[in-house]
C-alpha cells in the first residue's frame, strides 16, 4: 500500500457537468461540514483494511548511534523526563507514531541517571535490548532489567527509570497511545517527587507468582480477554527462552511463538496490548499471513528477512520491523532468530473483529527495502 493510496477521505469535488441546482446543494453542505455519504462510500467501506501506516524497518544501525548522541546531549530530567526516539511512521503523516494504533520507540538510560516517576491512562511495556543496572519501579514495586526481560507498566500506575550501572541501557517502548488519543482519553499526571519512595526488596510481583500460574501460551491467545492488567510486572529472558527451546524441540516447524499472558487468567498481559516472542529456524520459510490489527517486531538476536506485501525486509539483532493491519507477513532466518512482537490483537478480538488469512504460497518480492541513514 503507498501513502498516496492511504490518504485520509476528502469531500469529492463537484464535477463541471452538475446541473447548477445540484452544486449548490454541494456547496451548501460542505458549508456546514456536512458529507453527503453517496460520494466517499467506496472510500469509507473497504473490501479490506486500508491502514494508512506503510511497512517499514527503523535499522539498529541508526538507532543506536543516534541514542548516544541523544544520551551525550541531552539530559533527563523533569519537562523532558524520557530521552526516548519514538518511530514515526512515513504514512502518517510526520506523526511519532509506528504504526495507527501503537506507539514504538528506543528508550536510552545513561549510568546514574533517573527518569523522573510519572502516571499515564495509556498502557506501556519495556522490552530490553542491552545493558544493566536498571530498573523500572511500578507503582512501588522496582522491577530489575535484563536484556530479553519484558517489563510491564499499565495505564495509570507510577512508574520510573533507575540506574546505578556503569553503562548504559536501551530497551524498547511499546505503547497503546495512538489508540487511547482516538479514544479522546488520554490523561497524564507527574509524580510529586523524582522518585517514589525506595524500596529495599525490588521484583516484589515476581516473588508473589514464584512457581504459581502461567506466564505464556503457545502461538496467541485466543479467547481469554482480561480489562485487567496482569499483576506479573516482569517476564524473564531466562524462562522465555526456556520455554521457546521446548516448543521448537516438541514442533518440526519453521517457527514456534508464545504470548505472555496474565498468570490468573490466561489473558494478554495487558487490556489493549499483546506481547509475543517468536523462534524462528534458520533456512525455512513462514507461511505468509495476514492478522487485522497492527504489529512491531523487534529483532532481538539472530539474522533473516520478512517479505511483507510483497517487499523484502533484511534485518539483524535491534532492528525494528512495522507490518500494518491486514499486511501478508513471513519470516526467513539466516541462523536461528528470535523476534519480539508488540500487537493490538486484545482489542481487536474483544471487538469481534479480529481475523487471519493464511496464503497459499510464498509472495513474490517485487523490491527489497533500504533503511534510511543519517544523511
Amino acid at each position: 500500500m503507498t501513502v498516496e493510496q492511504s490518504a485520509p477521505v476528502a469531500p469529492t469535488p463537484v464535477a463541471p457537468t452538475v446541473e447548477p441546482e445540484l452544486a449548490a446543494l454541494y456547496a451548501d453542505l460542505a458549508a456546514v461540514h456536512l458529507h453527503p455519504l453517496w460520494t466517499i462510500t467506496k472510500q469509507l467501506l473497504t473490501p479490506t483494511p486500508q491502514p494508512r501506516s506503510v511497512p517499514w524497518l527503523w535499522s539498529a544501525g541508526v538507532l543506536a548511534p543516534l541514542a548516544d548522541r541523544a544520551l551525550r546531549l541531552v539530559p533527563v530530567e523533569r519537562g523532558g523526563e524520557r530521552r526516548v526516539l519514538s518511530f514515526g511512521n512515513p504514512g502518517l503523516g510526520g506523526l511519532p507514531y509506528a504504526a495507527g494504533t501503537l506507539w514504538g520507540a528506543v528508550q536510552c538510560l545513561g549510568p546514574g541517571e533517573t527518569a523522573p516517576a510519572h502516571r499515564h491512562s495509556p498502557g506501556a511495556i519495556r522490552f530490553v535490548l542491552e545493558g544493566s543496572g536498571v530498573w523500572t519501579t511500578v507503582d512501588g514495586d522496582p522491577c530489575d532489567m535484563s536484556p530479553g526481560d519484558l517489563v510491564l507498566t499499565p495505564g495509570w500506575n507510577w512508574h520510573e527509570h533507575t540506574s546505578n550501572g556503569s553503562s548504559r541501557m536501551l530497551w524498547f517502548d511499546g505503547l497503546d497511545l495512538p489508540m487511547v488519543e482516538a479514544l479522546d482519553a488520554v490523561f497524564f499526571e507527574p509524580y510529586p517527587q523524582d522518585r517514589q519512595p525506595d524500596s529495599a526488596e525490588h521484583n516484589l510481583s515476581e516473588a508473589r507468582y514464584a512457581g504459581a500460574g502461567q506466564r505464556h501460551v503457545e502461538g496467541a491467545v485466543g479467547t481469554a480477554l482480561d480489562p485487567r492488567h496482569s499483576p506479573l510486572l516482569v517476564y524473564r529472558w531466562t524462562d522465555t527462552d526456556a520455554e521457546l527451546t521446548r516448543l521448537a524441540a516438541a514442533r518440526d516447524t519453521p517457527m514456534v511463538s508464545l504470548e505472555f499472558v496474565n498468570p490468573n487468567t490466561g489473558a494478554s498481559v495487558l487490556p489493549t496490548l499483546s506481547c509475543g516472542m517468536h523462534r524462528i529456524a534458520p533456512g525455512r520459510r513462514t507461511e505468509p499471513v495476514r492478522r487485522t490489527g497492527n504489529t512491531i517486531f523487534v529483532v532481538y538476536r539472530g539474522s533473516g528477512s520478512s517479505v511483507v506485501d510483497g517487499v523484502r525486509f533484511d534485518w539483524s539483532a535491534g532492528d525494528v520491523l512495522v507490518a500494518p493491519s491486514w499486511s501478508a507477513v513471513e519470516h526467513l532466518a539466516e541462523e536461528t532468530a528470535d523476534l519480539f512482537s508488540l500487537g493490538d490483537a486484545p482489542v481487536l478480538r474483544a471487538l469481534n473483529l479480529y481475523r487471519e488469512q493464511v496464503l497459499d504460497g510464498p509472495q513474490d518480492v517485487q523490491r527489497v527495502f533500504e533503511p534510511e541513514r543519517v544523511p
